[in-house]
């Protein structure tokens, strides 16, 4: 394995720490609202179980797309456009989810190895079934992960991190049932990172601290780790931590401002910020409450969602004064691109 300096942020003195103070929360504009049309089975446990969801994209059928989500109490679920499960694989206590092609990765910091590890797992378009294979034990305490295709050099890439703030790139081939995995990057964001998305159309990586607000860094091996901020969860900012889940879907870059229940939206050429809405009760679904991850893609999903979708997990789900399992909802993602733009 090869890695690049780690760099860590020295620790500041108690005496030091004692004399600041948190950075008070920014006051939003009111989030427009918008409302499902679908929502999942609920996952199988109970309590603070369901995290973040992947959209696959069937190649040749779109209304056979399915959404690949995780229950880190203990499975990987997938689901069919209707939100009805089609496959529960036990045994996966993946925290996060991501996917590019046919390959689906888990982040699970509950491995057996203590550390965390990827569950790197291929979907069969003809069955939509996942196939395990192989666990990647990392060097971070996998938590959160997204993937990437270098359009500069065509290798699939990995980035598991982990609550106390580091970060790692994985290149994996994959040929057939076979996964070479090697480590390429590692470095150390700050504090506690979970939400992250990887962008072949930029080159980026858009990194979650979850205090502090969402980095972008150069997504190449190569790029080092000098960043800039896309936004905030303070004075100024348009985030209410924790920030969670990170997407984009179309020109739009949309982040999970779990703080406050809705969903920030960005530019995503410019990076400027645009608004923000929430995924409010409706007749067929409830809302989105307390997000975790979200997934977005602005392609053909089939006749229910034909310009796209976009998925939130459901940290309450149930109408208001209940509480069921938690679920993933489903937003056609026109009802939200009307709003921006």
């Amino acid at each position: 394995m090869s890695f690049s300096i780690t760099v860590r942020r020295a620790a500041l003195p108690a005496a030091v720490l004692a004399t600041l103070a948190l950075p008070a929360a920014p006051a939003h504009a009111a989030a427009t609202p918008v409302t499902a049309t679908v929502e999942t089975a609920p996952v199988s446990h109970s309590g603070d179980a369901a995290d973040d969801p992947a959209i696959w994209v069937h190649p040749t059928d779109p209304g056979k797309s399915v959404v690949v989500a995780t229950d880190k109490k203990g499975a990987l679920e997938v689901y069919d456009m209707t939100g009805a499960r089609i496959q529960r694989i036990t045994g996966d206590y993946g925290n996060n989810v991501d996917l590019r092609g046919d390959i689906v990765v888990s982040a699970d910091d509950e491995a057996a190895d203590g550390n965390g590890a990827m569950h790197v797992y291929r979907i069969d378009p003809a069955t939509r079934q996942l196939k395990r294979l192989r666990d990647i034990p990392t060097e971070v305490t996998a938590h959160g992960i997204c993937l990437y295709t270098s359009p500069a050099s065509g290798k699939l890439y990995a980035f598991p991190n982990s609550t106390s703030g580091r970060v790692e790139q994985w290149e994996l081939a994959v040929d057939g049932d076979a996964v070479t995995a090697t480590s390429v990057r590692l470095w150390d964001a700050g504090s506690a990172v979970e939400g992250c998305y990887a962008d072949e159309t930029t080159g980026k990586l858009y990194l979650g601290e979850e205090d502090v607000g969402v980095w972008v860094y150069g997504a190449e091996p190569t790029a080092g780790t000098g960043r800039t901020r896309l936004d905030s969860t303070g004075s100024g900012g348009h985030i209410t931590a924790d920030t969670e889940g990170i997407t984009a879907a179309g020109n739009r870059i949309y982040v999970s401002s779990q703080g406050s229940n809705d969903f920030t939206v960005y530019d995503r050429s410019t990076r400027a910020y645009l608004g923000r809405f929430a995924v409010s009760g409706g007749t067929a679904a409830d809302d989105c409450e307390d997000t975790d991850g979200i997934d977005a893609t602005a392609a053909n999903l089939g006749p229910a969602f034909p310009q796209g979708v976009f998925i939130c997990q459901d940290g309450s789900n149930g109408a208001p004064g209940t509480s069921g399992n938690q679920n993933f909802k489903f937003v056609p993602l026109q009802r939200i691109t009307a709003q921006f733009g």
